[in-house]
């Protein structure tokens, strides 16, 4: 059969595979970027000098937000000692990922028990630069990963001086400068004992607890938390010397 004997159908589905076939090669070179991009992004994050937003501080670009950086070393050590003992007990022994409690919680929740979290900080840290908050398998299996390259590719300080930095402390209130001065009107590196505990157990749930107007259930837990970081001398050593 000569060329210009083909059917028009044939002749117009070629053209459309084509396009499909293109759509379909871009889409997954566009997924391959994204999920590689924060890997890529890790060392240039390193340097001390670059003050990293987060993705909910991204969504909050035309609205507006409240977040002043301030270096590691002009927050209150009380500060990083109570969100340490509140958040990530071991932050300074594992290696992104607590894997003792994470076994606790997988156990725990083939038990039928009431599963609860396991993120460390570097977990956190990377999932509000990078990801999404709702809960999904998918939002998990890239969260792991990028929490063990973050550990090694930056120093334990450096990690705290970030999370610190873009954790959410209020519905458009971000890091731990702008937190201290909203909810008490003192800089990070004037904190008390009590407002360190107090903020650092508002961290799970930054719009419904306030640390400047505290329920009897934050009270009970901040005492617990200051209570642990009074004695955090020995879980604090990759921070303090």
């Amino acid at each position: 059969m000569r060329d210009d004997d083909m059917p028009e159908d044939d002749e117009d589905e070629a053209p459309r595979r084509s396009l499909f076939r293109r759509l379909i090669r871009y889409g997954v070179i566009a997924i391959i970027v994204i999920v590689l991009l924060p890997y890529l992004l890790l060392p240039l994050y390193r340097p001390s000098f670059v003050h990293p937003v987060s993705v909910p501080m991204m969504a909050r670009l035309f609205t507006g937000y409240d977040r002043q950086w301030v270096p590691f070393d002009e927050i209150a050590p009380v500060l990083v000692q109570s969100v340490m003992m509140s958040e990530d007990g071991q932050f300074c022994n594992h290696d992104g990922i607590d894997w003792g409690e994470y076994k606790a919680v997988v156990e725990d929740a083939l038990a039928g028990k009431a599963v609860r979290g396991a993120s460390t900080i570097p977990m956190q840290t990377v999932k509000n630069l990078y990801l999404w908050n709702s809960r999904s398998y998918l939002r998990k299996a890239l969260e792991l990963p990028l929490a063990i390259s973050a550990d090694i590719v930056w120093p334990k300080k450096r990690i705290m001086e970030i999370y610190l930095n873009i954790a959410q402390w209020g519905p458009e209130t971000f890091g731990i400068e702008a937190a201290a001065r909203e909810q008490f009107g003192v800089s990070a590196s004037d904190l008390t004992a009590r407002q360190a505990a107090l903020l650092a157990v508002s961290l799970p749930d930054p719009v419904g607890r306030q640390a400047a107007a505290p329920s009897r259930h934050m009270l009970n837990l901040a005492a617990r938390v200051e209570r642990l970081a009074g004695r955090s001398g020995a879980y604090i050593t990759c921070l303090y010397d």
